[in-house]
This record gives C-alpha cells, structure tokens and sequence, in this order.
C-alpha cells in the first residue's frame, strides 16, 4: 500500500484502524494505486490520483496543526464512516511553498491556513454567498472523497495542497502555532456570535462550557464589549474563567439557585457543551428577544415550546463558517490581539493527547509542532 511506500513526497501520522491510535505514515500527494481500508473492509482503488498543484491552487509547507475533537470522532470510526489509513487534522497553519499559475491572492512565502474544509461545488446558492460551509458538496479536510477522486488527507503531514478559495491569509506578526485553533475552535463561536449581533458592546454574553471552543467564545466576547458569564460543571475552572480569560462571572450550571438569579438576564447565549444537557434552564435566562447559538453536537435537544414563545427567544445552530467570515475573524484576531490558550506537542505525543483531550485534560487546545515533529 502507498502507506508503507519509501518514496512517498509526505510524512504523516495517520490511523489504521477503528482503535485510533496513530503512528508514521508516508503517502504521495500526487498519486496513488494499491487498497484503502473504508470502516470495516478493505476496498480497491487503483488509479485514484491524490491531488497534485493545479491552476488555481496553493501548496503549503505545514508548520502547525491544532488537535480537534473531530480527530479523535473519525479516527476512531464514530460515524462508521472513516477511510483508513486516515491522516487527520483540520486547523492547519502554515507556510506557501507553491502557487498554480492562476493564483492571485497568494504568492509563495506568505503565512496561510486552511480549515475544515477544502472544496466546495463554487457554484450553488450557499456557495454565491461565501457560505461554503453549507454547500451540500463540501468535501471536508480529511476522511472525504475529493471531486477529482482523491481522498483527502489532513493536517498531521507535513504538506498539503489546496485551492485558493479554501486559504486563508495569516497576517504578518500573528504567531503560526495559535493561528491554527482559529480555523476550526475560533470560526465556530465567531460565525454564529456575528451572524446574531453578539458584538454590541455593553450587551451580556453567557458562554456554556469551557473548552477549546469555549474560551474562544470569552476572548470575543471580552473583544467585543460584552460582559461575559461562563457556565460550567466544574468550579476549578472559576479562576481561570475570570483571571486569565477575563471573563465576568462564572456559574455552576448545576447550582439552581446560582441559575435563578440570572433568570432573563442574559442577550445572548453560545452553548459549546458537547455532553448532553438540558435546554430549558438556559432559554430562561434570556432576556426576551435573546438569541442561544448551538455549535455542539449532544445527541438530543429537547426544548418546552414555552421557553421559546413566551420570551420571544431564538435557538439557533451553526457550524464553523464560509470563507468570507474565516478570513475576517482570522483578520480580526491579529488586530486585537486576540490569541488563543494552547498547548505545543510534537507529533510522537498525539495519542496521548487524543487521550487528554477526550478526559478534558487540555488547556484549551493542542497544537501539534509539525514542523519540528518530522
């Protein structure tokens, strides 16, 4: 298999197997013949062709690559979908090495990223509005079949091609290693935060949970003027939430008279608590017009219409963002300084990171020194 091939052009970690564990990879970005492992079995796939520079792509050496739950979802086959061997990866930072001849916006040198995904059809209604991220054709960074046949394979390598469309510009100065979090952790709490007016300075913000995605939603917050109190489940996170993120107030979520107290309080909510939780309790403490963005994935909600009609409340969901709004909050980041809290490994520690992260044992996001790792 091109997996064990000595003359592949692309180091990589990569998962074999539905247990996830990862270990060294090398692989071919330009072609391909041998047998991939989807899910369960293996399949033949002679003469697919893993994407080579085309006219209107950028190459990038990768530098740094931030660790995502998705990670950790695909290569252990959650969704019974996984392609093995499956290199992950999808907050990707790095530096231009190669531009196709009908590149424009890049030119080799520049500091870029790449997010969660990597195509779209460039021709639908969600497409036409910088809204990529909900074309029904989307082919997502890794784990996914390209439209040109190849499978696409992510961050933990040390190179990756992509079209124009789908990089993004990392201003000179911003720091590759806490850039790459934005491409997933921090478009994912600043679509749905802009698309709902969160960014009205004096307004109040509750953030729900205090993750990777989280303490993204408390740093724009704080940007944007608002005053922030997170929930959690956890009161050693009290100190944290308030002393290094700067956040306003803090909440156990699990304390009712603590919830009571904010009961219509609160404009707007961002819910990035991935575990099943209640509804209802947090739709209470909206102010009557007050907008709750979901961006986690529990495995049910439930809601009394009640908490919605009578307040005149939104439950809204949202997932990372289109490349217009990517650029933009990347832009916004270098120019308030906003960074977010990550943890450096080389990529020999990433199973136990996949360990950590999964125990919540991350403070707020690993990001993998490729660069330093090969």
């Amino acid at each position: 298999m091109a997996s064990e091939s000595e003359n592949g052009n692309c180091n990589a970690w990569a998962a074999r197997d539905p247990s996830g564990v990862l270990s060294p990879y090398k692989f071919n970005r330009s072609w391909f013949s041998g047998s991939i492992f989807i899910a369960s079995s293996y399949v033949s796939c002679y003469g697919i062709i893993f994407r080579a520079v085309q006219s209107g792509d950028v190459s990038l050496k990768i530098t740094h690559c931030g660790v995502c739950y998705a990670d950790v979802i695909w290569t252990q086959n959650k969704h019974n979908d996984s392609i093995y061997p499956l290199v992950p990866g999808h907050e990707i930072a790095g530096v231009v090495t190669e531009v196709g001849s009908d590149v424009k916006g890049f030119k080799v040198g520049d500091h870029v990223g790449v997010g969660t995904y990597v195509n779209s059809c460039r021709a639908c209604e969600n497409c036409n509005s910088s809204l990529e991220n909900y074309c029904p054709k989307s082919v997502f960074t890794f784990n996914r079949i390209d439209t040109d046949g190849t499978i696409t394979k992510g961050g933990y390598s040390t190179h990756i091609v992509v079209h124009e469309r789908y990089c993004f510009k990392i201003p000179d100065g911003y720091p590759l290693a806490k850039a790459a979090p934005l491409l997933c952790a921090g478009i994912t709490v600043y679509t749905p935060m802009v698309r709902h007016n969160m960014n009205q300075p004096g307004k109040s913000l509750g953030v729900i949970g205090l993750g990777g995605l989280g303490h993204m939603a408390v740093k724009f917050g704080k940007a944007f003027g608002l005053k922030v109190t997170v929930f959690s489940t956890s009161e050693s996170k009290r100190d944290e939430a308030i002393s290094v993120l700067g956040a306003d107030n803090f909440v156990i979520s699990s304390n009712t008279q603590q919830m009571e107290s904010l009961k219509n309080s609160l404009h707007f909510i961002v819910d990035t608590a991935s575990g099943d939780h209640p509804f209802d309790p947090y739709l209470s403490l909206l102010k009557v017009g007050g907008v709750m963005a979901v961006v986690c994935f529990p495995s049910e909600i439930k809601i009394h219409p009640a908490s919605l009609n009578v307040g005149g409340r939104t439950l809204s969901g949202s997932i990372v963002g289109g490349t217009k709004d990517i650029q933009e909050m990347v832009n916004f980041c270098a120019a308030n300084k906003i960074y977010p809290e990550i943890e450096i490994i080389k990529i020999d520690y990433i199973n136990e990171a996949l360990r950590r992260l999964v125990n919540r044992d991350v403070k707020y996001r690993f990001v993998i020194d490729i660069e330093n790792s090969f």
